[in-house]
């Protein structure tokens, strides 16, 4: 096996045409035999380059539509062929087989179809047949053969050329190998997931997962461990789909916590100015305001402590004002839908902290799946989309919320949504003032978030904590009723609560005997 492969003939069929003409001008001029099919062949005819239909080296026409073109033993006889094997060579010598040195081929667009809502028969159309037949062939052949399915390996193409006289080394085979392989993966995982959805198949036999890597990182949650960052091609709103201003290179945490923040911040939609503070990928302060200003000052008086060091989210352009106040601790993330002059400007001042313009909010309503790694396996579910209106609350206690105090349930109910386990969220005129999360115990939960509000209405200089007389909600049932007595004590007037307990009578009398209004939502929302 040769660790150099000169290269003298290549196929090339590609459905994404970016750079192609430039790639085929180059390789012509280096004395390579060019094949193609269909519309590649036309393109770079049309562009005065030499070029040979691959149905003249079969003698077969295309046909059905283009569904077969390269499914015949001249194409992959000359990709699979082993050039020092001798039975091979004779074969190939007997048929007519010429060799393909090289094979640059992208796929039907399936991804792109699937992203604008194409119908079913038009995504089985858009399954390549022969493009990963080929693939698979000049991947598995790579001592001798050269694949590539990313236009951005181009140039690295044509600079291994150079590099050593019009041939391959072997480790550079080796590697777009890996990556032809992958790319087939990641189709085929895309058309397996589609296909589940399509036919209504929630827990398929197998599945298959792939991401595309957008960013090495530094290092992974702690720095003995190595990370990156991959994206799915969904385009959801946010991290993946932000564009990075200024600041330094993103780390693993930084985009664990900002895909958390900007999540919740876009549970609020685009109607009111609204912002989420988030360390370590839990709220430590959430708001809605007049302004953006408003909802980012409200959000940070719930947690000032917490909030240095934090990522912030806001679900509106990012204007002066705000970036300045913003600015005055350190921060190491902002994302926000836009940002204008002004701010970028201060901004600019602040060479670590990350700035995000993420195109739109993300929709809490849209449905997909969540995967967790555990040993051996994955725990797949769908993600919690779930919701709650005005008309879903049903009143347990003889004391009935009023408007206010139901503005403010539900707002409580969409924060701890975004709480880990066990969550408690007491909020006051849409803004939390304070966040319990992650406790074994709901009621050190209670005890935690009113011990937080305590110590900032101290540090604020006001006369009592804003629990008093704050909604309070709990992610999950209380089993009994001391936590609800931990937020009683707190001054929490209302509850909201997913219900269900076997204790909800006890539970649903301490409510009526401390005189809380309580409303069940019948859904929990557990985050583990």
């Amino acid at each position: 096996m040769p660790d150099l492969a000169p290269l003298r003939r290549a196929l090339l069929s590609v459905s994404d045409k970016t750079g192609l003409i430039d790639l085929a001008r180059s390789l012509e001029a280096r004395g390579v035999e060019l094949l193609s099919t269909g519309g590649t062949a036309k393109a770079i005819r049309e562009a005065g380059i030499a070029v040979r239909d691959v149905s003249e080296v079969t003698n077969i026409p295309e046909m059905m539509d283009g569904r077969v073109k390269t499914l015949h033993p001249m194409v992959h006889g000359g990709l699979l062929a082993l050039r020092d094997n001798d039975a091979h060579v004779a074969a190939m010598e007997e048929h007519g087989i010429g060799a393909i040195d090289l094979l640059v081929v992208n796929l039907y667009p399936f991804e792109a179809a699937l992203a604008r809502g194409a119908d079913y028969d038009e995504m089985i159309e858009n399954i390549d047949i022969g493009g990963p037949a080929m693939i698979r062939a000049a991947a598995k052949n790579h001592a001798f053969v050269t694949a590539l399915v990313d236009v951005q390996d181009y140039d690295a193409l044509l600079a291994e050329l150079d590099a050593n006289d019009g041939q391959t080394s072997y480790a550079f085979r080796q590697r777009h190998a890996q990556i032809a392989y992958a790319r087939t993966g990641a189709y085929d995982a895309a058309v397996s997931t589609w296909m589940a959805g399509a036919i209504g198949e929630t827990t398929p036999r197998r599945r298959v997962f792939a991401g595309e890597l957008k960013q090495s990182l530094r290092y992974g949650e702690n720095p003995h461990q190595q990370a990156a960052f991959y994206v799915d091609g969904t385009n959801r709103p946010g991290i993946a789909t932000a564009t990075q201003l200024q600041g330094k290179e993103l780390s693993y945490n930084n985009i664990n916590d900002t895909d958390a923040a900007f999540e919740l911040v876009s549970e609020f939609g685009a109607g009111q100015a609204a912002c989420a503070i988030i360390k370590h990928a839990n709220p430590c302060g959430v708001a809605t305001g007049s302004t953006i200003l408003e909802a980012y000052q409200k959000a940070f008086d719930c947690d000032r402590t917490s909030a240095f060091g934090g990522i912030v989210a806001l679900n509106t352009t990012l204007d002066g004002k705000t970036a300045e106040k913003i600015a005055e601790i350190f921060t190491e993330v902002v994302i926000a839908p836009g940002a204008d002059q002004k701010a970028k400007d201060i901004f600019a001042a602040k060479k670590n902290l990350r700035l995000l313009i993420a195109p739109g909010l993300a929709n809490a309503a849209e449905a997909g799946l969540t995967y967790r790694q555990v040993a051996g396996g994955l725990l797949v579910q769908d993600k919690d989309v779930g919701q709650r209106a005005l008309d879903d609350l049903k009143v347990v206690t003889n004391v009935k919320p009023t408007d206010a105090q139901m503005e403010d349930l539900l707002f409580a109910w969409k924060v701890a949504k975004h709480v880990k386990s066990n969550a408690i969220v007491y909020v006051k005129d849409g803004a939390t003032v304070g966040v319990g999360a992650g406790q074994m115990s709901r009621v050190d939960s209670a005890l935690i978030a009113a011990k937080k509000a305590e110590r900032m209405a101290e540090a604020l200089g006001l006369p009592e904590a804003l629990t008093k007389g704050s909604a309070v909600a709990s992610d999950a049932f209380f089993p009994f009723a001391d936590g609800l007595m931990e937020a009683a004590a707190a001054g929490a007037s209302c509850v909201i609560q997913p219900g269900g307990s076997m204790r909800d009578d006890e539970v649903i009398a301490a409510a009526d005997a401390a005189g809380l209004a309580m409303v069940f939502t019948g859904m929990r929302h557990f985050r583990h």
